[in-house]
C-alpha cells in the first residue's frame, strides 16, 4: 500500500554513542529507495523524498566506535523517523538530549511513522509512546527495557512489533525487514520487492506484497515451524484444519500449538488471520476487485464476517481502507 500522504522526508536520529553501522545503513537504505521511487515517478535520478541525518542540536556526533559523523540538520518535521541502535548510559543520553522525547511525541501526534532498532526503541518508550502498546528490543537490553518501562507491553519473543504507527525491530536483520515494510508502505510493493531482491538476496527471504511485516517472525530456530509458516503462505486461502497441518508435519496438535506460539509469538489462528488480512489490504489498495471477491480470494466465504475481522485488525472497514490507502499508479 501507499501512505495516505506523500512522503517528503525521513529523518534518522544521530546521537553520541550511536552505532554508525545502523545509522548509515538506514541512510543508505532509504536513499536508495528514494532514488528507485523517483525513477518510477519519472524523476530520473532525482530522489523522490529526502533522507536526513539529524541530531538534537544539529551538531556532529561521536559514534560508538569512534568516528565523528556530521549531520544534515536538527530535529525537524519528518514524515517518518528512524531511531538507530546506540550504546551507552541511557539516563545520561536523556539528560544530554532532552529535546528528543518532545520531538517524538510531536511527530507521533502529527501522524509520522516512528521506527526503533534494538536500543533505539528506548527513545520511544521514554517518551511514553509505547505505554499500553506492544514493543520489543534486542535481547541484550530486554531486562533493562522491561524494568525501565513497565507500562510497555514488552514482547521479547517477537523480533518486530507494530502498534499505532510505532515500530520496533529487535536487531539488524529484523530492521531490514522493517525497512522493507516501510518502503512498501510509502513507495509501493514494486519498489519494496526490488529492494528486497537486490539488497537481501543472499538471505533468500521471500517478500510478497502484504507479507513483509511477517519477516521478523521467521527469525527463530524452529525449522519445523518455519516449514509450516511457508506452507501457510502458500495455502492460506484454502480450507484446512490445523490438526491436519500438524499431523502432516509430524506433530500432535498440542505440540504444534505450543511450538508455533513459542517460535513466532502468535497463535496459529491469529497468524493465519493476519496473513489473510495483509493480503486483503494489498488487494484493496492495488485492485478494483469487490469486497466480496477479495473476501473469497483470501479464504472467507462470508463477506460480512471478513469485514468484521478486517475492522478488528485495522480499525477500518475494507471500504475505508481502500479510500485511505488505495494505490495510485505513477
Amino acid at each position: 500500500m501507499l501512505s495516505a500522504q506523500p512522503l517528503k522526508r525521513i529523518s534518522i536520529l544521530a546521537t553520541d554513542g550511536v552505532f554508525a553501522s545502523t545509522l548509515l545503513h538506514a541512510k543508505d537504505f532509504f536513499h536508495m529507495a528514494s532514488l528507485r521511487y523517483g525513477k518510477q515517478l519519472g524523476l530520473d535520478l532525482t530522489p523522490a523524498f529526502e533522507t536526513y541525518l539529524v541530531s538534537p542540536d544539529g551538531c556532529a556526533v561521536n559514534t560508538f566506535s569512534g568516528p565523528r559523523i556530521d549531520v544534515d540538520g536538527t530535529l525537524d518535521d519528518a514524515d517518518a523517523v528512524i531511531l538507530p541502535a546506540f550504546w551507552g548510559d541511557f539516563d545520561a543520553l536523556c539528560q544530554q538530549y532532552p529535546q528528543v522525547a518532545p520531538w517524538l511525541k510531536a511527530r507521533h501526534a502529527a501522524g509520522s511513522a516512528i521506527c526503533g532498532e534494538a536500543s533505539g526503541a528506548f527513545w520511544m518508550a521514554a517518551a511514553g509512546l509505547l505505554d499500553g502498546r506492544e514493543g520489543t528490543t534486542h535481547w541484550r537490553f530486554a531486562r533493562e527495557f522491561a524494568e525501565r518501562f513497565p507500562r510497555v507491553v514488552f514482547t521479547q519473543e517477537k523480533h518486530l512489533t507494530d502498534s499505532d504507527n510505532l515500530y520496533c525491530a529487535g536487531g539488524t536483520t529484523s530492521a531490514c525487514d522493517l525497512y522493507i515494510h516501510m518502503v512498501e508502505r510509502f513507495c509501493g510493493p514494486h519498489i519494496a520487492q526490488g529492494m528486497a531482491r537486490d539488497i537481501l538476496f543472499e538471505v533468500r527471504r521471500s517478500y510478497n506484497p502484504g507479507r513483509i511485516g511477517f519477516g521478523g517472525q521467521k527469525l527463530h530456530l524452529d525449522t519445523r515451524v518455519l516449514q509450516i509458516q511457508e506452507w501457510l503462505e502458500e495455502h492460506f486461502s484454502e480450507k484446512f484444519r490445523f490438526e491436519d497441518v500438524a499431523r502432516d508435519h509430524g506433530m500432535s496438535i498440542r505440540n504444534f500449538m505450543r511450538r508455533f506460539q513459542a517460535a513466532t509469538g502468535d497463535k496459529p489462528l491469529h497468524y493465519l488471520q493476519r496473513l489473510r488480512i495483509e493480503t486483503a489490504k494489498t488487494l484493496l489498495s492495488t485492485t478494483r476487485k469487490s469486497i466480496k471477491t477479495i473476501s473469497y480470494e483470501v479464504g472467507y466465504d462470508d463477506a460480512s464476517f471478513f469485514a468484521r475481522l478486517f475492522r478488528q485488525h485495522t480499525e477500518l472497514s475494507p471500504n475505508q481502507y481502500r479510500q485511505q490507502y488505495r494505490h495510485k499508479s505513477a
